[in-house]
């Protein structure tokens, strides 16, 4: 008789973001660095058509960018190493408090940490499991700079752990610092990108016992000659994220692909997928999402939503969009994250109400 693995489920999905708001102090910013040029009136249309309401720092109000005595307002900008000093100081404080709202702890196993904004030494993993009374036996995995697809693949990592082990409990955690990388410039295409990121963190417990958001197989595509689309650059003043304008396009046509959609959905038809959980990388993205996929405007709802009142928080992201939809237990649904390559992480899911199914 064959024995199935178990079916790992993400039993609970909590978030949090810092008090202070950046979206307007980046944008009077940004706006000054095109002053007196044509490109500033484009700016100014483009943020309108943002789709991005709030984004959150976790810098205080009085450091958020460029206002007298912040973190910014310096002759020279912030070097790596004071951007990470702040990275090691707030991503344990945001980290902690995303955790505190799945509930208890008891019996965590294995602990999977995604950040792409921050690097430690001792790492995040260990701080956190040491803040948090865990067991020094649980195993830590860390997700490093793989980007905005990172939150997924920490959930593909949690569900292959749990299918290895039905016993394992799995503290998954994002948690992304995007604010601490501001690059002063003057080219439009960089401050649109720039634009878009904010700060978050996200936590979820995955185990195989309990209802939850039942963990599937897993997606990847990596699109042919787009390495140049989308960089992530480590330099001495922080990190640099070059976004092309290029990206919406190249996904569209990449999705409009009907191989590729039949990948991405395993051979179904797309209206018999529930829910999609699509990272809003920008409005651009999820457009783009929407028109080479052929979804009906209602299934990427969510994803508008979570832009709307965060932002782009990197790989925290696709798990903010998830926490809404449990909420719904689609029978079915697929997640989709972007990111450096250009390269699309994916992972299928659906409701399961216990171990009885």
């Amino acid at each position: 008789m064959t024995v199935l693995p178990p079916q790992p489920r993400i039993n609970a999905i909590a978030s949090a973001v810092p008090a202070s708001e950046c979206d307007t102090t980046y944008n009077a910013w940004a706006k000054r660095q095109l002053e007196g040029r044509r490109e500033a009136g484009l700016l100014d249309r483009m943020i309108q058509r943002s789709g991005i309401g709030r984004r959150f720092t976790v810098l205080s109000d009085a450091q958020t960018y460029q206002a007298e005595g912040s973190f910014y307002d310096v002759p020279e900008p912030p070097s790596t190493l004071e951007r990470m000093a702040v990275y090691a100081r707030e991503a344990p404080e945001l980290a902690l408090a995303a955790i505190a709202q799945l509930g208890t702890l008891d019996g965590i196993t294995h602990m999977v940490v995604a950040s792409c904004t921050g690097f430690t030494a001792p790492g995040l993993d260990q701080v956190l499991a040491r803040r948090l009374g865990l067991a020094p036996t649980v195993e830590r995995v860390v997700v490093g700079f793989m980007g905005c697809y990172a939150g997924v693949t920490a959930l593909r990592t949690a569900g292959h752990l749990v299918r290895s082990d039905p016993t394992a409990r799995v503290l998954v955690l994002s948690v992304e610092l995007c604010t601490l990388h501001l690059q002063p410039t003057d080219r439009l295409e960089s401050l649109l990108a720039m634009g878009q990121f904010a700060d978050g963190a996200a936590a979820a417990l995955v185990t195989a016992e309990g209802p939850g958001l039942g963990l599937g197989e897993g997606v990847s595509l990596v699109l042919e000659d787009s390495h140049e689309l989308i960089t992530w650059t480590i330099g001495n003043t922080g990190f640099a994220m070059e976004l092309s304008g290029e990206v919406p396009g190249r996904l569209a046509e990449a999705l409009g692909n009907p191989e590729v959609a039949q990948t991405v959905t395993n051979g179904r038809p797309l209206s018999a997928i529930d829910a999609w959980a699509i990272h809003p990388g920008g409005k651009s993205i999820v457009d783009a999402v929407e028109r080479g996929l052929g979804l009906p405007p209602e299934k990427v709802a969510t994803s508008r939503a979570v832009l709307q009142d965060f932002g782009n928080m990197s790989s925290a992201t696709v798990l903010f969009v998830l926490e809404r939809l449990m909420t719904d237990r689609p029978a079915s649904g697929i997640a989709l994250a972007f990111g450096p390559g250009l390269a699309m992480e994916g992972l299928r899911f659906g409701w399961t109400n216990g171990d009885g199914g």
